[in-house]
């Protein structure tokens, strides 16, 4: 395994893969998202990863639970013991396409919100952004409809830094 240069040559290699990754991850993941990820060698078919997934599910390497994957810990010790014999190359591709998803991962667990029912057959939609530490901002809003609330879910978690600091300026003006 050590003297290829980027070239996955079997299932062994590619399981190591997936545990790489999901060692690299803070969330668990979808299906697509995994294959996605560990598809970074030309050499691996989606065919041969959702195999290979399968089998750590099988083996305890890997929990499937809610439609998602997550490392169980004898995946991250395993993982962890096997992952230099991976080529360098495909561990380097690896590593950046799940520092995206990382990121993405943290962003998502610092923005809260939810609907619930409020006062008069309206809506309460509440919403919260943290930094890592504790709440930055934490309001909630009412709206007459579920379609509203909904919408107002979304915007926030696509938007929430910039409706943040817009709402810092306008007190501090």
């Amino acid at each position: 395994m050590a003297d290829n240069f980027g070239i996955i040559y079997d299932k062994i290699e590619i399981r190591v893969l997936i545990l790489f990754v999901m060692s690299r991850l803070t969330e668990p993941v979808t299906i697509d998202v995994l294959t996605e990820l560990t598809m970074c060698d030309e050499s691996i078919s989606y065919f041969d990863v959702t195999e290979c997934i399968s089998t750590l599910v099988k083996t305890k390497h890997l929990l499937f639970a809610d439609d998602k994957y997550s490392l169980t810990a004898k995946g991250r010790r395993n993982g962890d013991i096997l992952e230099k014999d991976l080529p360098y190359s495909v561990r380097a591709k690896a590593e950046d396409a799940a520092s995206f998803i990382r990121e993405a991962q943290k962003r998502n667990s610092m923005i809260k919100t939810s609907i619930s029912d409020g006062d008069n057959d309206g809506f309460k939609v509440s919403f919260s952004l943290s930094d890592g530490i504790g709440d930055i901002i934490s309001m909630d809003l009412y709206t007459a409809s579920a379609q509203q609330a909904e919408k107002m879910k979304k915007n926030f978690r696509k938007n929430a830094e910039k409706i943040y600091r817009e709402i810092i300026e306008i007190m501090t003006r």
